[in-house]
């Protein structure tokens, strides 16, 4: 399983529109998020990556050691990032060096990279006279990455499935004197399992017990207390994002079965109002209004953000910023209330995918405290 040659292509295409409109001839990014994106093929974390992209349709590739397989890429040369399996501190310059052997000959008048991350070597390399007058296409390539093609939400969807399986195991294991460190172990075990192969992050924000949020320590569960679980696995490049609460003892307090219930309202809500077109700082301020109705807790934080190639990514739920919603955007919804009534709170999240006329639940497992 993997990104869709065909898949590839429509998004080269959707990006060639965007440099059409721009006057851009060539595009060249480094970040892998973007060389997987455009073709298909994410390095190796420790290897560079580049893509070429002109205005004809051209996608070149440059990758480390060997040629990937289905790719979108119309022409792949290769370079050593390794010698006797060491690996190589100057693959930026050797990746450029093949890219440059590609390009020789071609004049590049208007030039777009992902600023973030492509640096001097891959500039010089594409041919640029002034370097100076190169375009940052970042925040282009965020914008198109919103959409998420059915290749993307296969990839998605694995890694939800990882999550699911881990929550399965929490509700199993979870229980008084259990130790946060020994959960953390067993739900990445899970995890890996579900996959049937490493992940490209064993990412959990929250394996704390009586807390908000934040790595596992060496700490005791106790009866009474709610257990924050924040799990975001990343399965072939693409994440899932969502969250979990559970009662320790699985006897949750009247107080705090208050806060899970105005919590529910919250998914209500997004499912009734949110749609193409409808501003997510909207609905934030809803939520927000909503959960300050609870007057033994507080709500310190955004309501969600896209997820896709990198954990956070456009629309944002969030003061901050003025986004809408758009068809294709996949995102996470996850309110909270915390307390030390609370012991400490809850937070639970699901994710979304925007259709035509509403959204669709990505996460249809269970929500409950016990």
């Amino acid at each position: 399983m993997g990104l869709t040659v065909a898949g590839c292509r429509q998004r080269q295409q959707r990006v060639l529109q965007r440099m059409h409109a721009q006057n851009i001839d060539r595009l060249v990014v480094t970040r892998s998020e973007h060389v997987q994106y455009l073709s298909g093929f994410r390095p190796h974390h420790l290897m560079t990556g580049i893509v070429s992209l002109d205005l004809n349709g051209k996608l070149t590739l440059i990758a480390p050691n060997q040629e990937p397989k289905d790719t979108a890429a119309d022409e792949i040369l290769t370079y050593e990032a390794q010698w006797h399996s060491t690996l190589r501190p100057e693959q930026q310059a050797v990746a450029a060096e093949r890219l440059q052997a590609a390009l020789s000959g071609i004049t590049t008048k208007h030039l777009a990279i992902d600023g973030a991350l492509t640096g001097l070597y891959a500039l010089k390399a594409a041919g640029l006279g002034k370097l100076a007058e190169a375009v940052d296409f970042e925040s282009e390539l965020w914008q198109l990455r919103r959409r998420k093609d059915p290749d993307e939400l296969a990839l998605m969807r694995k890694a939800i499935d990882c999550t699911e399986a881990m929550y399965v195991r929490a509700r199993e294991i979870i229980e008084p004197g259990i130790c946060e460190i020994d959960v953390f172990n067993e739900l990445q075990a899970v995890a890996v399992s579900t996959a049937g192969e490493p992940l490209t992050a064993l990412l959990g924000n929250d394996f704390q017990c009586n807390s908000r949020g934040g790595p596992p320590r060496d700490n005791r569960a106790e009866a009474g207390q709610l257990y924050i679980l924040d799990l975001g696995p990343g399965y072939r490049g693409y994440y899932a994002d969502n969250c979990r609460t559970i009662s320790v003892d699985r006897r949750p307090t009247e107080l705090q079965m208050q806060a899970w219930n105005l919590i529910q309202e919250v998914f209500a809500l997004i499912e009734r109002e949110v749609r193409p077109g409808v501003g997510a700082k909207q609905i934030y301020d809803s939520v927000k209004q909503l959960l300050s109705e609870f007057e033994d807790g507080e709500f310190p934080h955004h309501l969600g953000h896209g997820v896709g190639l990198y954990p956070h990514e456009a629309p944002h739920l969030n003061p901050f910023w003025d986004d809408q919603f758009e068809l294709g955007d996949v995102f996470t919804v996850e309110p909270g209330l915390y307390s030390r009534e609370l012991a400490y709170g809850m937070r639970l999240e699901n994710n979304y995918r925007v259709t035509s006329d509403g959204v669709q639940l990505l996460t249809p497992f269970s929500l409950e405290l016990a």
